[in-house]
């Protein structure tokens, strides 16, 4: 679907008519339910509610919100579909009296204020530029600007991509502006960071695990993950928030994201048929990765997210640090092409 300022490319697969069918009732015929689809302009509502977050998020807005919107009508009753099972394209065109080079990511507008980062990148087709955002979600979405540069930073091997992710804001640093790129990463930082990344929509209520408790600043990025089935928790069932997490765990958590963005069906078709055990065997520590992560460092070695902390060892039970965490992401978001 097309318009001048956005284009909206959602695959018919991703609207489930099923539960929609139960939800009109059990009389109800889909030849006689109406979808309809929008693409909208900014409202002078909707201008408001994200100007007052960009001063809450200290970002700049650079292109005013779209409204991406698809219902469906059965007789006197309409349904919003708000969500879908894998990434949906939109296209907002970018206007020539906007530099492109200072739009950073597109945000998410809740209806409360709030915001999260979505996967965005900025391409040129017919000589004009445009953003490609891809969401799970519909909403209104906003290309803004924020630039990031951690105080620690200059001069690490990781800069450009920590930079990256703090200027989209999927990483924070601390208050005095430094990002700690040495330090381990917690596995609750770990988890905030790929859920934001990957722009999952944050969840709050009750916690599937025993040791996280509602209030607690990581709950609705955990419950985010494992509604996506991208944590399960460890063997004891307990999620672990403050424990150091592992390459191994880390890479695990990747693996997964991989199904949801749709690079692990991308690979079906592009790698050769070694075995997990046959590439893992260039490594000297391969025997140390647990025999249930092994399909999943395979998976990342051979999408060229991870690669070994020499050329010989892959470090399966280091902790991994913050650095290498941004990195992971972005290569994780970066070849899946959603920035």
């Amino acid at each position: 679907m097309h318009s001048d300022i956005a284009s909206y490319m959602l695959p018919v697969s991703q609207i489930k008519t099923e539960p929609l069918l139960k939800r009109f009732g059990k009389k109800a015929k889909l030849q006689e339910v109406v979808f309809e689809v929008e693409i909208a302009a900014a409202t002078a509502e909707s201008e408001l509610l994200a100007e007052q977050a960009a001063t809450a998020g200290e970002f700049t807005i650079l292109v005013q919100p779209n409204h991406f919107t698809v219902k469906a009508t059965y007789r006197n009753k309409t349904i919003e579909v708000t969500s879908f099972e894998s990434y949906v394209e939109r296209t907002i065109a970018v206007p020539e009296d906007v530099d492109c080079s200072q739009i950073t990511t597109a945000v998410v507008i809740e209806p409360d204020g709030n915001t999260r980062h979505v996967p965005t990148k900025i391409v040129i087709e017919g000589g004009k530029n445009y953003a490609k955002v891809n969401s799970l979600t519909n909403s209104r979405f906003v290309l803004v600007g924020h630039s990031a540069q951690f105080a620690d930073m200059a001069g690490h091997w990781a800069r450009e991509a920590v930079n990256d992710l703090g200027s989209r804001m999927i990483i924070q640093g601390n208050s005095s502006g430094c990002f700690n790129p040495n330090q381990s990463i917690t596995r609750a930082e770990y988890t905030d960071a790929i859920v934001k990344g990957l722009g999952l929509k944050p969840q709050s209520g009750i916690t599937p695990f025993p040791d996280v408790n509602k209030a607690d600043w990581f709950s609705c990025s955990a419950n985010a993950a494992y509604t996506y089935g991208l944590i399960s928790g460890l063997a004891d069932g307990k999620f672990h928030p403050a424990d150091f997490i592992t390459r191994e765990q880390a890479i695990e958590i990747i693996a997964k994201a991989m199904k949801l963005t749709g690079l692990r069906a991308k690979l079906l078709f592009t790698s050769d048929s070694a075995s997990a055990e046959q590439t893992l065997s260039a490594f000297i520590d391969a025997g140390l990765i647990s025999g249930c992560a092994k399909s999943s460092v395979n998976d990342c070695l051979q999408a060229g997210i991870i690669v070994g902390m020499t050329g010989a060892e892959l470090a399966p039970k280091t902790y991994i640090s913050k650095a290498e965490a941004a990195i992971i992401v972005r290569r994780l978001l970066m070849k899946s092409g959603l920035i």
